[in-house]
């Protein structure tokens, strides 16, 4: 292990978990320094090593791009996912009403014990019904895509906004723009790779402000579903593929 010339907030033995460009299924890896984050308080690694993907996508996306406040309604698709669980958690810490789908009642009941005040099972009930009943989500965070874009559309409260992470069932699809402008909605994206270091440096910031004490006082926590060899990184593939797990999967390196 080394640090790079110039790094002067970092020691060598310094546990940490980091945001990385690529290349993470490895026993060594580089890493801009302005992009880690130290472990939180009482965390294992491979906890840790749950964290900097999905914080980083959700705290830039949910809160940053996507400005949730507290009191508002905020509905996440896959919320027994990394990401779901994560965006659950903090949207609940920081005062939103939060709603989830998921595609089984045992997810459903992980997303109301993680915070959502209502997780709906997407095979059973009809989420934009739900959301209008609700009033309207003020914020949607959609890695589904396909048809979903659409029906997030009408689930969105007057004003509300739309921020699309991925594309699990495809991004092109007909849109009504008309409803856009009439009802002042606002639509947008991002993904995290392309980004700046700049930028990846100012959402770590915003994290270790905001989240990490959170994270120190055990308040929120990953959620880690399962640990595989790195060996094995094939099983670990399996196992997302296969639609069960809840949470992150860890790949242990030694």
């Amino acid at each position: 292990m080394a640090l790079g010339a110039g790094v002067t907030e970092w020691a060598l033995s310094d546990s940490v978990c980091a945001l990385l460009p690529g290349g993470g299924y490895a026993e060594y890896v580089v890493c801009a320094a302005k992009h880690a984050l130290p472990v939180p308080t009482g965390m294992t690694m491979k906890s840790a090593a749950c964290l900097p993907e999905t914080f980083f996508t959700v705290w830039s996306n949910v809160f940053m791009r996507g400005g949730l406040k507290a009191g508002e309604r905020f509905l996440v698709h896959g919320g027994s996912s990394g990401i779901g669980t994560t965006a659950i958690q903090l949207a609940n810490a920081f005062g939103a009403r939060v709603f989830s789908t998921a595609g089984s009642d045992g997810k459903c009941t992980t997303c109301t014990g993680l915070g959502a005040e209502r997780a709906i099972n997407y095979r059973e009930e009809d989420f934009v019904a739900v959301m209008r009943a609700a009033g309207g989500a003020n914020l949607i965070l959609d890695m589904v895509g396909g048809d979903y874009i659409g029906r997030n559309i009408k689930a969105l409260a007057d004003d509300g906004r739309l921020v699309q992470i991925a594309f699990l069932t495809g991004p092109k699809v007909e849109l009504n723009f008309a409803q856009i402008m009439m009802r002042r909605l606002t639509v947008t994206g991002s993904t995290l790779r392309p980004q700046s270091d700049l930028a990846k440096a100012r959402i770590a910031d915003q994290l270790r402000e905001q989240v990490w004490p959170l994270l120190d006082t055990g308040q929120i926590a990953p959620v880690m579903d399962s640990e595989f060899a790195l060996a094995d990184a094939a099983k670990a593939h399996a196992r997302i593929e296969d639609g069960g797990h809840i949470g992150k999967i860890v790949l242990k390196v030694r």
